[in-house]
Parts: C-alpha cells; sequence; structure tokens
C-alpha cells in the first residue's frame, strides 16, 4: 500500500483545539456498514451489552515536556519517550534543537533537574539522563509540561486533567490514549449498567504511536517499540467475551500484540496495517486521525477504504478531528481472523 492511499484533505477549521465539554458531550459517528447514525459519547452504553468486554487503556500521561534555556539563550525543550535499557537515569527523548546541544552537554531545566545530553539514536530521538535530588515524579509534576500534540502550539489547559482519562492510573505516557478522554464515570457505569464488562489494558503512548509515516510504502514504516501490560484477569474476560470492544488504537495493539506475540507483557513494535490477521478485537472506538499516520492505517486495516466515506461524511456533518475531536465506533470486516 502507497502512503498517499491513506491521504486526504484535512480543514484547519476542522481540528478540535478544545476538548467537548462535558467529556461525553464528543460526538461519535456510528457505522452501520450500510449507513450511518450520529450520536454522542453518553449514549455508548446503548451501543453495548451483555456478552461485551470493554477494554480501555488507563495509563496515565507524564508532564514530560521539559523546556529550558540553552547558554547562549535560545529555547529548547527535551521531550521524555521512555526510560532506556541501560538505565542509570537515562532516558530515550525527542531533543529539539538537537544539533545544538552536543553530547556530553548538560543544561538546567529548573530547580532540581539538569539534563546530560547523550548519544543520537536517529529519527530527532536522543539518550538523556535526568540529575535530580527529589523523587522524579515530584520534579516533572513541578517543572514538566504535559505534552500535548504539535499541532496545538503552545496551547494551555485550563485543567490539566482534561489531558487523562478519567481512569487513568499508573504515569509512563508521552501523550494521551485520545480516545478514552471521552468516557466519564457515568459513560462507563451506564456499559456495566447495559451487561458489558470493562476492562483495562496498559500501553504506554509513545513515537510508536504518535510518530508520521514519511515513507513511500505503508509497509516499511518502522514502528517503535512501546510498552505494554495486560492484566490476566483481561485477557480471560476477552477470550470469554462474545464481541470485544477496544476505546482507542492501543488498547487495539496492546490486545492484539498478546495474540501475537503469546505474552501478556513487554514491549512492542507491532504495525497493524490493511491484511492484518486479526485475532481479538471485533470494534473499534477511535478519533478521526491524521492524514498519512499509522493510526489511519490500522483504521483502514479494520474496516478497508471505506474509512474514506466516513471521513468525508464527518467532516461534511462537522465533526470535530484529531487528538480533541470527536470519535467514531467501526465493527471490524470479516470475523475469525478475515482482514
Amino acid at each position: 500500500m502507497r502512503t498517499d492511499e491513506l491521504d486526504y484533505a484535512l480543514p484547519p477549521e476542522a481540528i478540535a483545539t478544545r476538548p467537548a465539554s462535558p467529556r461525553d458531550a464528543a460526538r461519535l459517528l456510528v457505522d452501520l456498514g450500510d449507513g450511518v447514525e450520529h450520536r454522542t459519547v453518553a449514549e455508548l452504553p446503548e451501543l453495548v451489552g451483555a456478552g461485551d468486554v470493554v477494554v480501555v487503556n488507563d495509563t496515565r500521561v507524564r508532564p514530560a515536556r521539559l523546556r529550558f534555556r540553552r547558554p547562549s539563550g535560545g529555547a529548547a525543550e527535551v521531550l521524555l519517550l521512555d526510560v532506556a535499557e541501560q538505565g542509570d537515569g537515562w532516558w530515550d527523548a525527542l531533543v529539539r534543537p538537537s544539533a545544538k546541544l552536543p553530547p556530553g552537554s548538560t543544561v538546567t531545566v529548573g530547580p532540581g533537574l539538569e539534563v546530560e545530553l547523550g548519544d543520537d539514536l536517529g529519527d530527532g530521538r536522543r539518550l538523556v539522563r535526568l540529575l535530580h535530588d527529589e523523587d522524579l515524579d515530584a520534579v516533572l509534576a513541578r517543572l514538566g509540561d504535559l505534552p500535548l500534540p504539535p499541532y496545538l502550539g503552545d496551547l494551555q489547559l485550563e485543567d490539566p486533567e482534561r489531558y487523562q482519562t478519567v481512569f487513568a492510573r499508573r504515569t509512563g505516557s508521552a501523550a494521551a490514549p485520545t480516545a478514552g478522554l471521552h468516557l466519564t464515570p457515568e459513560v462507563l457505569a451506564g456499559i456495566e449498567a447495559s451487561g458489558a464488562a470493562l476492562a483495562r489494558v496498559e500501553l504506554r503512548v509513545g513515537l510508536g504511536t504518535f510518530r508520521p509515516i514519511t515513507v513511500d510504502r505503508v509497509a516499511d514504516h518502522e514502528m517503535h517499540a512501546e510498552r505494554y501490560d495486560v492484566p490476566e484477569a483481561t485477557w480471560e474476560a476477552v477470550r470469554r467475551a462474545e464481541r470485544v470492544v477496544a476505546v482507542g488504537t492501543t488498547s487495539v495493539r496492546a490486545l492484539e500484540s498478546v495474540a501475537a506475540r503469546g505474552e501478556l507483557s513487554g514491549r512492542t513494535d507491532l504495525f497493524i496495517r490493511p491484511g492484518f490477521r486479526w485475532q481479538v478485537v471485533d470494534v473499534l472506538m477511535t478519533n478521526f486521525h491524521l492524514p498519512r499516520s499509522s493510526l489511519l492505517a490500522m483504521v483502514e486495516g479494520f474496516i478497508g477504504p471505506r474509512w474514506r466515506e466516513l471521513y468525508a461524511l464527518a467532516l461534511q456533518e462537522g465533526y470535530r478531528f484529531l487528538s480533541f475531536g470527536d470519535a467514531m465506533w467501526l465493527t471490524r470486516r470479516g470475523r475469525d481472523g478475515e482482514s
């Protein structure tokens, strides 16, 4: 598949720059195969019932954007992605401007936190070591910013918790699992009242999720590994389910990684695209994604080229796109492993 087959025209005015208020007021485009329904996320409990397992990613976003001034006075930043394999305080990070921060140099982010710049890892990534005197989470909470998507510029949220899901637990992600941002305690209670079961997974969102496809052929795109953990109770519930509903593409990757790798936790570079042999997920609730993205490749792998009709309709009907935008409800094309 050519990457330009994942392209579409996204008008700037269609990009949501603020989250819906309340969360579950976000619109939900329900694909019926031969038509659509226009609903809201508040109505999600009406779409599920007994035999369904609804799976959410309960990762919490780290305030991982560290902004500082270089010795020259120029602005710079480090975006922490994940703890590096060698440990000892080293992280895999995106650094900007990388060329002006040579290996071996150290910069001060603020009181109690310095960053040592390490080797170039390619793709704009660097090794960095955090030098701090107190608990790291406390330091990052004081000096770091939530890493909102770059297309939002320097947007500051009045309530930073709006870039966290209401069920977020363990801190570890460099971006939010955005489909889950729409869910409220009332929606979650409604899902269980309908007879469906709720289950959790963790996929620590990093470069593998949000890195754009820059090669001409989709199959040549390199997925960076992300950490995932699927509790044994979740996997057992999924195996017994009549229908598995994944909230967000990161929940999909966690579940399908277990099926593909045979391990409930680890690191996954699974790239789901057209031709993928599905083993777990039957229904996907997901936001509207950027053109030429690996997330859109997953959607095509899930429902085929019909996504183009749905996206065109969504734009025509004024749906809001990307991280703070509205959502879709998609049923997988084919069952029993067919793609």
